[in-house]
């Protein structure tokens, strides 16, 4: 063979070269933003980064993307930091109190692209041009994104190098645009979905009023999280709100229920001692006169009243020393085996006693709670459309209900003591229709029942704290406990030196310790009396001292039942109430939408 290094060879190639970087990087960038976590992931973001700098042959440049859910002008109330932002940053959040009239205002009022080759040059910069200077940000490129049409956010692109984008070399981002938008929309999709979970999670169902601040706090606690940071949801207090409180209460409820299980417990006595009597005297056994002597014993025993635990202690008795014999007695004749079965037809199948007046009872309790429920959850339609506030009631015995008002409640803060006058005047309003409903709903009750109403005045605002343990709502500080405790007493309120009880039906009674307060309501009284909503009967009234109370006062009024009330459409609907409604034994709590 002829070695080759033997040989030379001269001539000329030609070779033909196409530049597809930029369409290696842009599919290359394309298919990253169809991924799942795209722009969450920061090892994803940063690849992003890279892949731009590559496409604009610019190593210095620095990504930055703003979701905005919702109207253009609430960039910095609803905008979102995703991987991350130049604008939404804790830095711009915590220095720039508005982002009006900086080139992001401009950016989305004009829906167009803006490029600062450099900013420190800027002729009108506001704390936004000045913040993103402290980043090492000189030159910077804005796009607004759209998704379907709509505005989704921000596409930022920085560099410390003034000039390094501009309107030619950034055309090449069009391409992409698109994809950022859908990318955004997922994002924010997935981060509500989590958002939702954690306040699902840390506080179950939550007031619309109010939902902005938990939303809030669970956004803070996924972006901790997601540093890597160990986290809670932080506090959620309000301070400085008026608190409102109102009881539409069953009359005599507690003496009512017992009257019912005293006589469904001698009926049930009644009919055993009539089998046993029976069997007695079909058999003389001296066992089965011993157990009628005691059942005689029973019926006197709860003739007059029930003590604590009789009514245990009785269908004790009847279940281990009556009942365990019919199987015995039954076959000492038909005629007693006819009274056995009478006995199980009165008893209830799944309860295991005899439930007739107390389920009249009950069952007229719910019917006349729903129907007051119903009428509320209308008005509060009204109600939060004039000012949002945060509302609870409570079933029982009848409702009560809770109401806070005031700056810290409303997310711009924005609050005048004019909404704090409207809502208790609409109280007064709310609790007189809910006094008409109740008469109203009484012929038609299987045991008719007679409410009271009452309100509590404070002029004194408050704190209120959220309690995760416990799910709900509750007053802040040891000075603000005295309220809670003033609303657990005052239903029980007598007029001073009388056995009296302050609330009577078919009145409202409205408690108050400052002069103030009375001169308030006494205005809003003679309002409603021109209406001919009230009498024209006022009682003003010293309550005596409760444990802890001193010095409360409280105008009676009378409901004027004879002028009907006015029909609105609000209180012929019955909305729903807010899904999940809560429930605490021995009351149920729900949440009215606004």
């Amino acid at each position: 063979l002829i070695p080759p290094a033997c040989f030379e060879f001269h001539g000329f190639a030609v070779f033909n070269a196409v530049d597809v970087t930029d369409q290696e990087v842009l599919s290359s960038l394309k298919n990253d933003l169809l991924e799942k976590d795209a722009i969450i992931s920061s090892a994803r973001f940063q690849s992003l980064q890279e892949k731009l700098r590559a496409l604009l042959q610019r190593p210095g440049l620095q990504l930055g993307l703003a979701g905005i859910p919702g109207a253009k002008n609430l960039l910095r109330e609803h905008g979102r930091e995703i991987g991350k932002s130049f604008i939404l940053n804790d830095a711009c959040r915590q220095q720039c109190a508005t982002f009006a009239n900086s080139i992001y205002d401009h950016v989305m009022r004009h829906d167009a692209i803006i490029i600062i080759e450099n900013l420190e040059t800027y002729p009108t910069p506001t704390q936004v041009e000045q913040t993103i200077l402290q980043q090492g940000i000189k030159n910077i490129f804005i796009a607004p994104l759209h998704y379907e049409n709509k505005f989704i956010g921000l596409l930022e692109l920085g560099s410390a190098n003034p000039g390094d984008i501009n309107a030619i070399n950034s055309f090449k981002l069009r391409e992409v645009f698109p994809l950022f938008a859908i990318a955004i929309k997922r994002s924010l999709e997935e981060l509500n979905d989590r958002v939702e979970a954690v306040i699902k999670e840390k506080c179950t169902t939550i007031h619309p009023a109010v939902e902005w601040r938990f939303r809030r706090a669970a956004l803070k606690h996924l972006q901790n999280r997601q540093r890597g940071l160990s986290s809670e949801m932080e506090p959620i207090v309000f301070e400085e709100v008026y608190p409102l409180y109102g009881l539409s209460d069953v009359r005599g409820s507690s003496t009512l229920r017992n009257d019912a299980i005293r006589e469904d417990l001698t009926e049930q006595l009644q009919l055993a001692a009539a089998i046993i009597t029976a069997a007695h005297e079909l058999k003389k056994l001296p066992y089965l006169e011993q157990l009628a002597y005691r059942l005689e014993q029973q019926l006197r025993k709860i003739e007059h009243g029930l003590a604590s635990g009789d009514e245990t202690g009785t269908l004790e008795f009847l279940r281990r020393e009556i009942e365990m014999r019919f199987e015995q007695l039954q076959d000492f004749s038909p005629e007693l085996r006819e009274k056995i079965a009478a006995y199980r037809a009165g008893v209830d199948p799944q309860l295991g006693f005899v439930y007739r007046r107390r389920k009249d009872f009950e069952a007229s309790v719910t019917q006349l709670n729903e129907t007051i429920c119903a009428y509320i959850d209308a008005q509060q339609q009204q109600a939060q459309a004039m000012f949002p506030h945060y509302f609870e009631k409570y079933k029982s015995d009848g409702v009560d209900h809770g109401i806070y008002i005031g700056a810290a409640l409303v997310e711009n803060g924005k609050f005048d003591q004019l909404y704090l006058k409207n809502i208790r005047l609409w109280q007064l309003q709310m609790m007189i229709g809910v006094a008409r409903r109740g008469e109203a709903e009484k012929p038609i009750l299987r045991v008719p029942l007679d409410m009271a109403h009452l309100i509590l005045v404070q002029n004194t605002p408050l704190a209120i704290r959220f309690r995760y343990d416990e799910k709900k709502f509750d007053v802040d500080g040891a000075y603000n406990v005295r309220y809670e405790i003033m609303k657990k007493r005052i239903d029980k309120a007598l007029i001073k030196g009388t056995k009296e009880r302050l609330t009577q039906p078919g009145k409202i009674a409205i408690i108050y310790s400052q002069p103030r307060e009375a001169a308030e309501y006494r205005e809003y009284i003679d309002y409603l009396q021109a209406a001919g909503e009230l009498t024209s009967e006022v009682e003003d009234v010293e309550l005596e001292d409760l444990q802890g109370m001193h010095g409360l006062k409280a105008l009676r009024v009378q409901v004027c039942f004879e002028t009907p009330e006015p029909e609105t459409s609000a209180g012929e609907t019955e909305p729903e109430t807010a899904a999940g409604g809560f429930e605490r034994e021995p009351k149920e709590r729900e949440l009215t939408p606004a």
